[in-house]
């Protein structure tokens, strides 16, 4: 079974959304690269040039261009101000990066993601406008710990800091049971959306449903009863 190509959750994200990511070090090229990739439309920018070539050349953004993004008019021109979601990923530069946030939010822009270095930095980002700001760093360390105590967790959809939906293998301890005898919601807490069958997905799956070692199900619940599953 090809687990790339069948995934639920992947199928939750518009895909008409757009998105600019100004800032093309490591992490700001990461974030190019993935919604790139995934189909979405994105425009990178940096004041480096030599970034910006090495965008367009890796072809990791359908646009991209060089600009001072402390420049009000800059951002302007340029179009940043239209776009859906706008990426911060001057993570290393604190004034930039607090400027350039500080620009977004007063140009109206309804998503302004920042990338922080420092928890004050982060204070700062959020005291400008920010909607999220991120800790690259720190993010990455938990989602690797989580990946080695929860290899069975393939795709994770947070709905706030306690509740997830999560795509996961089905244990070898819930072979050749049904979602009935294995009482999912009475003894965790979490509700089955969907189980993986024969490359589909059978929504709101029956009670007799007999699952099957290594297929697939999505949950949805809290995260410490997530935590308790067998995986």
């Amino acid at each position: 079974m090809n687990l790339s190509s069948f995934s639920f959750l992947q199928g939750l994200q518009p895909k008409n959304q757009q998105f600019a990511v100004i800032g093309l070090g490591r992490f700001g090229r990461a974030v190019c690269e993935s919604l790139h990739h995934s189909g979405y439309e994105v425009l990178g920018a940096d004041v480096d040039e030599k970034l910006v070539a090495e965008a367009l050349s890796c072809q990791i953004a359908a646009h991209a261009l060089q600009l001072d993004s402390t420049d009000p008019l800059a951002l302007k021109e340029a179009g940043f101000y239209e776009f859906d979601t706008v990426i911060i990923a001057i993570g290393n530069y604190l004034q930039e990066s607090i400027i350039t946030t500080l620009n977004m939010k007063e140009a109206g822009v309804t998503n302004v993601v920042a990338k922080a270095s420092s928890e004050v930095h982060g204070k700062l980002l959020k005291r400008v406008g920010a909607d999220r700001v991120v800790f690259p760093e720190y993010e990455a360390g938990c989602a690797l710990a989580k990946s080695l105590t929860k290899p069975g967790i393939l795709e994770r959809f947070e709905l706030d800091p306690e509740h997830s939906i999560v795509e996961l293998l089905i244990p070898k301890e819930f072979h050749g049971k049904t979602l009935a005898e294995l009482e999912l919601r009475n003894r965790y807490g979490l509700n089955v959306l969907a189980v993986g069958r024969e490359k589909m997905f059978e929504i709101n799956p029956a009670p007799e449903l007999r699952l099957l070692q290594d297929a697939m199900m999505v949950v949805i619940g809290d995260n410490e009863a997530i935590e308790q599953l067998p995986l």
